[in-house]
């Protein structure tokens, strides 16, 4: 007679086999990971004082040009994309208007001029003949009605002649005023810059309070408008240097920089892309110059640089103030 063991048995002994080896399985994966070097994602990263969002500007930002007087767009100078120069046009209204106010000034002065002219001739004559008969009526040759008639000419004449001077000068103020509207009627770049936006075309009729027209952008250094949030306010501090990367990654392109000043308003956080960030943090807009040369400004080497040229008007960066300092690795005890 053969013994069979009950299948309880068996099955138990299977299950306690198993668990020993699940165990001794990961009794070894522990000690291959404890001694195995730790990769990059496990390893601390780089320490800063302080990180911020920001975007790169100019000091006052970009230029929005208007005509400053009504009328009918005659010529349109430039186009987007153009270098334009200080002094240089970008538009001009229709002149004929000014420049006949213009020309009528002009009369009206040369009129003032010859009128005031004339009163000098007539004014050196009557004094001769008033000093003349003043002399004949010292002699006892002359009659004294005669000689107060003449000086009477004379101080009337002198009065004119004022009144002449004061017509010579209103007219030449309007000669001004009307050069001053047919100036206006030009509009010309403040300074350097670079054409953005054009909104206008000729045979349009614009105002003042129709809109800019031109969106220029100064050829002045980039700087970085940074929005520090409230709790790192105190960890920066002007002059300090700061790294801005073009984006959070290891690999994108970085610029050396520096702090100018820290705000003394706090605000909204307009950079955060969370929402609810974004209503509830309070920041403190940080201003960085970039210690890179300005993009227009010639190198030593007669080149320029086009490192801080790739950077646009309004182009989100990332901000790291401080010096990067390597976290120090733990010490593994056996």
């Amino acid at each position: 007679m053969t013994f069979r063991p009950p299948r309880r048995a068996g099955s138990a002994r299977l299950l306690r086999l198993g668990c020993l080896a699940l165990s001794a399985a990961w009794l070894l994966a522990a000690c291959s990971r404890s001694n195995a070097p730790s990769s990059g994602a496990d390893a601390a990263p780089a320490s800063y004082a302080a990180v911020a969002r920001g975007r790169i500007d100019i000091e006052g930002g970009l230029l929005a040009l208007s005509m400053p007087r009504e009328g009918t767009l005659a010529k349109v100078a430039v186009h987007e994309g153009d270098h334009v120069r200080r002094g240089q046009l970008l538009a001009e209204l229709d002149t004929e208007p000014a420049t006949l106010a213009v020309d009528a000034a002009q009369a009206q002065l040369a009129q003032a001029q010859a009128q005031l002219k004339l009163l000098g001739i007539k004014q050196a004559a009557a004094k001769q003949r008033a000093h003349r008969l003043a002399a004949a009526v010292a002699a006892g040759a002359g009659d004294g009605q005669s000689a107060d008639d003449a000086g009477e000419a004379v101080a009337q004449l002198d009065a004119e002649q004022a009144a002449a001077r004061a017509a010579v000068s209103m007219a030449s103020q309007k000669l001004d005023e009307a050069r001053y509207e047919l100036k206006q009627r030009s509009l010309r770049a403040p300074f350097d810059a670079d054409v953005v936006q054009v909104s206008a075309q000729p045979g349009a009729t614009v105002s003042p309070s129709s809109g800019a027209l031109f969106t220029l952008l100064p050829q002045k250094p980039r700087i970085v408008r940074a929005e520090l949030n409230e709790s790192f306010v105190g960890a920066v501090h002007p002059g300090m240097p700061a790294d801005v990367a073009a984006s959070g990654d290891a690999d994108s392109a970085h610029w050396s920089a520096h702090v100018l000043r820290v705000g003394q308003v706090y605000g909204p956080a307009t950079l955060e892309n969370d929402p609810q960030v974004r209503a509830n943090a309070r920041t403190v807009e940080c201003v960085l110059a970039l210690d890179q040369p300005n993009p227009d400004e010639a190198r030593p080497d007669g080149g320029r640089s086009d490192q801080i040229r790739n950077l646009r008007i309004g182009q989100r960066v990332l901000v790291r103030f401080g010096t990067a300092k390597a976290a120090t690795p733990a010490v593994s005890k056996d």
